[in-house]
Order: structure tokens, then C-alpha cells, then sequence
């Protein structure tokens, strides 16, 4: 089987500030698309993007989507707070040998939205 999540879309009240803080926080470049009712900024492979449109409310209590941290989770969750975002559960290892670690924040939109760090 081909990997099963196919695209995750992060929903976004305020377009420009919700891309600005997954720049900002995760050190990369979504490219941007705007239509008459949506807005979408994708992230760089292709897995997913921050969405703005109507009905499609950001929450805290919906699915939980995980990023990947990279190697520094830690520099991660600093500029989670430095942009905005809120820490709900800092780095925490992850029950089982070698299956690394998680941490939970809430985005500038009040999703909230997990990190994943090998």
C-alpha cells in the first residue's frame, strides 16, 4: 500500500497570519494559491497546506495532525511561542523504545497540532 494519509489541510481564520506563523515557526516556504472563496498555502512536499475558507473553521478538538520536527524540537516550540502560538505539552518521549518523541502546541488559528521528532 501507497502511504495512506494523502493530504491534510490546517484551517486558517486569518490567511496571511496562519502562513506566516508555519513560515516562521518550521523554517520553510509554502507557496500560496488564492481563488474567489479559498486560499491555500502548501507545504513544500506536496503532503498537505493551510487552508482559508468559509465554513472551514480552525479548532483545538478536531483531528490531530503531527510535523515533523526535524532534529531540534526544541527550537521548534521556541518559535512556536515566539510567533504567536501556544505550548499545550512540551517535548515528551514517547512510550516505547526508540520511537522518539511528541509535543502538542496551538497554532496562531487555535488548532492545535502536534510535533513529531524521531
Amino acid at each position: 500500500m501507497e502511504k495512506l494519509m494523502a493530504f491534510v489541510e490546517i484551517p486558517a481564520a486569518d490567511f496571511d497570519r496562519a502562513v506566516n506563523f508555519y513560515r516562521q515557526v518550521l523554517n520553510l516556504e509554502l507557496k500560496t494559491v488564492e481563488g474567489k472563496l479559498e486560499k491555500m498555502a502548501f507545504f513544500p512536499g506536496g503532503e498537505g497546506a493551510i487552508s482559508c475558507s468559509p465554513g472551514f473553521n480552525p479548532s483545538p478538538d478536531g483531528v490531530l495532525v503531527s510535523l515533523n520536527a526535524g532534529k531540534d524540537m526544541d527550537a521548534v516550540l521556541g518559535r512556536v511561542t515566539a510567533h504567536g502560538g501556544k505550548i499545550e505539552k512540551g517535548k515528551t518521549k514517547i512510550e516505547g523504545e526508540g520511537m522518539g518523541y511528541f509535543a502538542l502546541f496551538i497554532d496562531s488559528e487555535g488548532n492545535k497540532i502536534g510535533l513529531y521528532q524521531a
